[in-house]
């Protein structure tokens, strides 16, 4: 038989529906004061590796920084076999490996070990190098970081998917290179190459069919950026025959949350001056919102910061409206990235990624539509449901219990 009353009307599924992510991580520089233990810092931060991973996020991107401080993680593959024995399935990235620091065979091969060690679970990040420093202290001209990258990159991606490369630049050279292992999965080793606001990393990305992970989103420049980057990285894909994925997309962007929006700007008052003195040791200039914590917070959640852009500082409901936000200014991405800033105590940045997880990911998944569903569905019909109910315990009555 079939039914004649009309169909429930169909919730709104949230941004996933509109092209906004299904997937969900932490971008983990990581940035640390310095005046902290740093390896106290560093055990913090597999612990809380270990807690998204109980929380069900999905990735957590480490980065590799050799100065200025406050980015102590100098070999993210070091850092990742490390939290890999204290987790059991969050993706773990090296957010990104500065190629021109590395001979790439040897980055390859440490990754593709990586990737054994960790059943799968490894990505590759690829940059041209972030911190000029780095780079002055290894002799290495800025100027030719990015193409270096890309020299690497075209030669790693080969290794990584099983061929013999030989190849000469004037900074490294290969006869016949191959790697011993091949990767845990069918499907290989992901990868994706760092974007900020120039072209080249999607241009790279575009070229080898890679995911594009765009790191300056948060800032105006990077979001005014972020559309005509993806329009880069679809034409270079359509050029070397590659289809082009926004699942593959992920974007950075600087979140705490806390119950209610005063609360969390209260809290990200505690450690924000930390994020301050690094971009004023960056630039050796002192920044007119630096006198107070308060001055701090409001120059974030507003007209934003050099580099991390602007931040969202406020309750679950706020980081969902930034999401959507977002979806609808890049047409759809497919992961979110939390850029982990040291902006709170340890705890209370824990309890930001448990209400991000409670209620933030399931709104944006659609986690709960058969439920919501149900719940109306019942409502809808309860005058019979507790009708019929009410007629079986009275036939059983009826009837002595037989």
């Amino acid at each position: 038989m079939h039914s004649t009353e009309p169909a429930e009307p169909a919730e709104p599924a949230g941004p996933a529906a509109q092209g906004g992510p299904i997937r969900f991580g932490t971008f983990h520089a990581p940035y640390h004061g310095i005046d902290g233990n740093p390896a106290l810092q560093l055990r913090r931060d597999i612990d809380l590796v270990r807690h998204l991973d109980a929380l069900g996020f999905d990735e957590a991107w480490i980065g590799e920084h050799h100065s200025a401080g406050y980015e102590t993680v100098a070999s993210p593959e070091v850092f990742i076999a490390a939290a890999a024995e204290h987790t059991r399935r969050i993706r773990l990235g090296t957010g990104v490996n500065s190629l021109p620091y590395h001979h790439p065979l040897v980055l390859a091969d440490r990754i593709m070990q990586l990737d054994q060690q960790t059943m799968g679970r490894v990505m590759l990040g690829a940059g041209p190098g972030q911190l000029a420093s780095d780079a002055f202290m290894m002799g290495i001209d800025p100027l030719r970081q990015r193409a270096m990258m890309g020299e690497a990159l075209d030669v790693i991606v080969r290794l990584l998917r099983g061929e013999t490369v030989t190849a000469r630049t004037d900074w490294f050279e290969l006869a016949e290179a191959r790697l011993q292992l091949r990767p845990c999965r069918p499907e290989g080793i992901e990868l994706a190459v760092a974007s900020s606001v120039s072209p080249t990393g999607s241009v790279h990305a575009g070229r080898h069919g890679i995911g594009l992970l765009s790191l300056a989103a948060a800032a105006p420049a990077g979001l005014d950026a972020l559309a005509a980057n993806w329009a880069v990285y679809e034409q270079t894909c359509a050029e070397h025959g590659h289809t082009p994925d926004r699942r593959t997309w992920r974007l950075v962007l600087p979140m705490h949350l806390a119950e209610t929006e005063a609360e969390a700007r209260t809290q990200a008052e505690y450690g924000v001056l930390h994020v301050v003195r690094y971009l004023e040791g960056l630039s050796g200039q002192s920044l007119p919102y630096g006198r107070s914590a308060a001055d701090a917070v409001k120059q974030w959640t507003t007209e934003g910061y050099p580099v991390f852009g602007v931040a969202t500082i406020g309750s679950p409901a706020d980081a969902i409206a930034r999401i959507e936000a977002m979806t609808e200014a890049t047409g759809g991405f497919g992961t979110l990235l939390i850029a982990d800033m040291p902006v709170c105590t340890p705890e209370a940045g824990r309890r930001s990624y448990e209400l991000f997880a409670e209620h933030v990911i399931p709104h944006c998944t659609g986690a709960n539509l058969g439920r919501t569903a149900s719940m109306a569905w019942a409502h809808t019909n309860s005058e019979r449901f507790v009708g019929a109910m009410g007629d079986a315990v009275r036939a059983a009555v009826a009837s002595g219990g037989r």
